[in-house]
């Protein structure tokens, strides 16, 4: 079978220039973190959570413009349903209830009021953190024992480049963060993880071929893509149809979670090829890495006519 090399040479510089946008995006992310921080949500802040129903169904407009006119500032409110709702706040602000109260369009039934004080908050962002931490630890112990240092180094930086990425669109766009974005993180650093082992495997495989030594290490990184591209869109096209559904009819209390975890699906398939492949070559790896390294008693049997 003949091999396209034309195609294999624009793959090279195909996934040079992703390592590059990639390399922007990190600056970005990083700068936009540093300079407008994260908004974070009354899981970690404190607040009032006050969960209501109104006895005919309302728009998320319609209930937010009669709440705007009791003079209530910062608050969220989200709808579990068309007459389901609830209102979060960061502090207690009861005029917004008389004002609904006092309607005549519609009336209000309370179903619970609750209060999370900010030292639980705190409580749960460094335990939360913690839990990130130790997944990052585990994950870079397993690539360690897994794969030659240059293939696990750049599976460890693709991961980073997912997570950084993601809280850095958090911090650009002011989006909620909450515990459910945070378990979203974990989330991607398994399905990241995941495809740069496949990506990582094919490489270590074609690269123990005696045949890969005649080949250029390029070659041998863009055949182990394209033998696992289409898997790998399969695998991530049918987890995108997933998370946006959920993101689309799921409501509000899942928004988060679900942008997280879909821009991770994306950013995390890219990485896979334009990190984990392409900053173990420009480490200088080799077929030669991969060499079975005999001792000088096997060497001499070897060596017998």
């Amino acid at each position: 079978m003949k091999i396209n090399y034309n195609w294999l040479k624009s793959g090279s510089k195909m996934r040079f220039a992703g390592l590059v946008i990639s390399l922007v995006l990190i600056f970005i992310s990083t700068f936009g973190i540093a300079s407008k921080g994260l908004n974070f949500g009354l899981d970690f802040t404190g607040g009032y959570l006050t969960e209501f129903t109104t006895s005919t169904p309302l728009t998320l407009s319609q209930l937010s413009s009669k709440i705007d006119a009791s003079g209530l500032e910062n608050y969220t409110v989200a709808a579990q349903s068309a007459q389901h709702f609830q209102l979060r706040e960061s502090e207690q602000h009861n005029p917004w209830l008389d004002t609904l109260e006092l309607n005549e369009d519609f009336s209000v039934n309370v179903l619970s009021s609750s209060y999370l004080g900010s030292q639980v908050g705190d409580e749960l962002f460094e335990q939360g953190c913690l839990a990130l931490f130790a997944a990052m630890v585990a994950v870079m112990l397993y690539l360690a024992m897994r794969f030659e240092w240059r293939l696990a180094l750049g599976a460890v930086v693709a991961l980073l480049h997912d997570i950084i990425i993601i809280v850095g669109l958090f911090a650009w766009l002011q989006l909620e963060f909450n515990l459910t974005v945070l378990a979203s993180l974990l989330a991607i650093i398994g399905y990241s993880l995941n495809d740069s082992i496949i990506v990582g495997d094919r490489v270590r495989e074609l690269l123990r071929i005696e045949t890969a030594q005649n080949l250029a290490v390029d070659k041998v990184i863009n055949n182990a893509i394209s033998s696992t591209l289409t898997r790998t869109l399969i695998t991530s096209g049918t987890t995108l149809a997933t998370v946006a559904s959920v993101w689309l009819l799921a409501g509000a209390p899942l928004q988060g979670f679900s942008i997280a975890l879909f821009t991770g699906i994306v950013v995390g398939t890219l990485s896979s090829i334009c990190i984990a492949a392409t900053l173990p070559q420009l480490l200088g790896l080799s077929a030669e890495n991969y060499k079975v390294k005999l001792d000088e008693k096997s060497q001499a049997l070897m060596d017998m006519p």
